[in-house]
């Protein structure tokens, strides 16, 4: 039996959320508790992180609500 290749996680940090998807920090948040983002993980004591992929399967699935609205 053939080892899958998984690619590493990566953790984005808040700022880096921000920078990629052009939301502020209040409204991350506001989707978080909505259910309508990526929830953040733990990182210990107060630090949080996002995984990368699910921020960018939202990404996608933004960009293809945006297209099929158009």
């Amino acid at each position: 039996m053939a080892a899958q290749q998984q690619s590493p996680l990566t953790i984005l940090r808040r700022k880096q959320v921000e920078a990629r998807t052009g939301l502020a920090r209040s409204t991350i948040y506001d989707h978080v508790r909505a259910g309508t983002f990526p929830a953040p993980i733990s990182l210990g004591g107060k630090a949080v992180g996002w995984i990368e992929s699910e921020i960018d399967a939202w990404l996608t699935a933004q960009v293809e609500k945006s297209r099929k609205a158009a």
